[in-house]
């Protein structure tokens, strides 16, 4: 019975690896093309973190930094938020993404830090803290077609204010993967890091992931106020 268990949940998780391939190219285009037709801006993007390893971004960090840099020359974002403290290296990742923004020609005056966040709900969480606090009105969520579909239930359930959820579009993406600018990274270094593993169990990091560190400014429902 075990086995066949096991079976089934191979099967299960194949067909939804190759669906989840299919919808992380359509619906983000489909979400794309709907803010275009709308004609849709926003005051800012917030865009996550991405841990800084070995002196220089990888594939998920460039994707979404050159992201955030596209919707801001399109002009469908006015300024981005980068959100994320240093969590699994001794980098704070809102900082990092920023520096290669800036280099990317987005000015330093657009560019806004999170660097509170540690789990990716904390990425909208503060970075909606923050937003208020600047006075924007409008935002997005921009990030990978994966984290995009791993939120989507957290933000419309949690946020008065909506957040337009607008992933990459790979396609878009493709005239920009030439860009490789250098950054100094020295100004985002945090001395005496310790790595979230050695602070926090598997299962507060997983409540962490969850969103239950959060302070909800609603108790019924646990709900973040407008902007």
């Amino acid at each position: 019975m075990w086995l066949k268990s096991i079976l089934v949940g191979i099967i299960l998780i194949a067909l939804g690896c190759m669906f989840g391939c299919i919808s992380t190219k359509r619906k983000p285009l489909k979400s794309y093309n709907q803010v275009m037709a709308d004609n849709r801006t926003f005051d800012a993007i917030i865009v996550p973190g991405v841990p800084f390893n070995n002196g220089s971004w990888d594939s998920t960090m460039k994707a979404r930094v050159l992201w955030s840099y596209y919707l801001y020359k399109k002009g469908i974002a006015r300024n981005v938020i980068y959100s994320g403290a240093a969590v699994y290296s001794p980098y704070i990742e809102a900082k990092i993404m920023g520096l290669y923004a800036e280099q990317l020609g987005i000015p330093s005056a657009h560019i806004f830090s999170d660097t509170l966040a540690e789990h990716s709900t904390e990425n909208v969480y503060y970075s909606y803290l923050l937003a208020r606090q600047l006075g924007f009105k409008s935002i997005a969520l921009a990030t990978d077609p994966f984290q995009a579909r791993m939120l989507r239930s957290f933000i419309r359930k949690r946020f008065a204010t909506e957040i337009v959820i607008l992933p990459f579009v790979q396609e878009k993406l493709k005239d920009l993967n030439h860009l490789n600018p250098e950054i100094d990274p020295r100004s985002a270094y945090v001395d005496a890091f310790v790595p979230i593993t050695e602070r926090q169990g598997f299962w507060k990091r997983l409540r962490g992931t969850l969103g239950k560190h959060l302070e909800w400014e609603q108790q019924s429902p646990r709900k973040m106020k407008e902007l």
